[in-house]
């Protein structure tokens, strides 16, 4: 059977859904998005035999996005090899054509090992995990580039475990595939699967080495980063910053500072390792210090200055950082403008905040939670409103601004508006975003809205408890706030001095 019709087929039916093989929930593929138009390349004059010749314009248009050019030339190719399938194939998945690109390899007259892997890449990148199983069923030879496509694709997916089975399923594993599960464990915070993995063959290369390094270091397990560091064959830059870094960010300063000092090599990230653990821990003196005597700076360095002065409240150092600044980018701005919003001056946060050549969801969030925290909350909404019309995608901060906004001033029917944005963004659910529409309802006076809303909340902290406790309480429903109280405790959710103080009114 042709592929494409077994493709059809499989289009058409549950075979598009989870493959058998794994029997885990995937996503459906989405239609792939286009590539910008470039700047048209002037067709290349290709004439004789000279099939290479032919392969490399087919190449060179493919790159430029001209897949219309590519494919004249290629039907008029006097021969074709599999080299010239393969280019047309991998250039219309470089393009986003994966239609064009399945249909060229149904029609291929012959296949080699690479047509299957370049198609099987392309569904893959598509996550049309269905049709990629189908078509790596169909392969009448796999190598370890077939396998490390499917398992690099599940793992970069967020398929764990689905990408742990593929590995143990493969009859032969390269360094690539160690490296990518490794790197798969890290990157999903499952850091005790990274060690057994790692502790169970010898002879990492670096790279993996630093991976764990720095696995350890997001969970802040200094003694095993130390000891795996103590242990490492071969280190380099990357392994002495990501210790640094270790012992800054977990407010060992002395150990870092040893280390820093012991090094008889430092690059900019080194001194910016340094430097950002003395910001972290309040010493922004010291940070000058360092920043005075680094030979090379980045935007990250200029960054956590900036960031160092805003923490301490030291907005003229601040300011003059930022106008020195040779190298802003957007987290210079935002931090700035977050800056002086937080220290009351809403005045400066607004004309920088006009004068920013790009925002981001955070400039937007930064501003709309200035007007609110200096009280002018009809200004903040308006703000949402323009950020709305502006395209710009809302994260979870402005979300939550605008609810506490919105529960300020009371302006229920606004409130419930962002409401439906948020289940629609799939945010509801969250802890943070939903703590914030709880405690808008229960402030409007809407405690039964209110009550939907902590049902809702996936894993509830102390501070969605207290918030519908306080609701119950202040809108006269006595009963219920102690009911509401005695299921927190059974729930094994300790009361703090807000729940007592509370529930002490009855």
């Amino acid at each position: 059977m042709r592929f494409r019709r077994l493709h059809s087929t499989c289009a058409n039916s549950l075979l598009n859904e989870p493959a058998n093989h794994l029997k885990a929930e995937l996503p459906r593929s989405k239609p792939p998005n286009l590539p910008d138009r470039k700047p048209p390349v002037k067709s290349a004059k290709v004439s004789g035999s000279d099939i290479v010749q032919w392969n490399r314009s087919i190449t060179q248009h493919m790159r430029q996005g001209e897949c219309d050019s590519a494919l004249s030339l290629f039907n008029s190719m006097p021969a074709k090899s599999y080299v010239s399938w393969n280019a047309m194939i991998s250039g219309y998945l470089s393009n986003g054509r994966l239609d064009l690109a399945q249909k060229l390899f149904d029609e291929m007259p012959h296949r080699d090992l690479v047509s299957w892997n370049i198609m099987l890449s392309g569904y893959i990148k598509n996550k049309n995990f269905g049709v990629a199983w189908m078509l790596f069923d169909q392969m009448p030879v796999r190598d370890v580039v077939s396998w490390n496509t499917l398992l690099s694709g599940y793992a970069q997916n967020g398929y764990v475990d689905d990408a742990k089975r593929i590995f143990v399923m493969m009859p032969e594993k390269n360094e690539i595939s160690w490296n990518g599960l490794l790197a798969t464990y890290v990157q999903n915070g499952r850091i005790e699967e990274a060690r057994t993995l790692f502790e169970s063959k010898d002879n990492w290369p670096l790279v993996s080495w630093n991976c764990l390094l720095g696995g350890y270091l997001k969970k802040k397990m200094l003694a095993e980063a130390r000891l795996l560091f103590d242990r490492m064959p071969v280190k380099d830059q990357v392994s002495l910053n990501t210790i640094i870094s270790c012992y800054a960010q977990n407010n060992d300063l002395e150990k870092a500072r040893k280390l820093f000092d012991e090094s008889p090599i430092k690059d900019v990230f080194t001194w910016t390792s340094m430097l950002s653990g003395y910001v972290q821990n309040g010493m922004v003196d010291e940070a000058r210090r360092i920043f005075n005597e680094m030979p090379e700076k980045n935007e990250v360095s200029w960054n956590a200055m900036i960031a160092g002065y805003v923490l301490s409240k030291r907005m003229d150092l601040a300011r003059e950082f930022f106008e020195a600044m040779p190298c802003k980018n957007i987290s210079s701005w935002n931090t700035m403008i977050t800056g002086f919003a937080q220290n009351g001056d809403i005045t400066s946060a607004r004309s920088l905040f006009h004068c920013m050549p790009n925002r981001d969801c955070i400039s937007w969030a930064a501003i709309i939670a200035g007007y609110a925290r200096s009280g002018n909350s009809e200004e903040a909404l308006r703000m949402f409103v323009e950020m709305e019309r502006d395209g710009e995608r809302i994260n979870r901060s402005a979300f939550t601004c605008v609810l506490s906004t919105s529960a300020d001033i009371a302006a229920f029917e606004f409130g419930k508006q962002i409401h439906g944005r948020l289940v629609k963004a799939g945010y509801h659910t969250g802890c943070y975003v939903g703590n914030a529409l709880l405690s808008m309802y229960c402030k409007c006076g809407s405690i039964d809205e209110g009550y939907d809303v902590f049902q809702e909340i996936a894993e509830k902290d102390a501070v969605s408890w207290n918030t519908l406790i306080i609701g119950y309480a202040r809108n006269g429903f006595g009963k219920q706030a102690l009911r509401l109280f005695e299921s927190m405790k059974e729930a094994g959710i300790r009361p703090d001095d807000v729940t007592m103080v509370n529930v002490d009114t009855f």
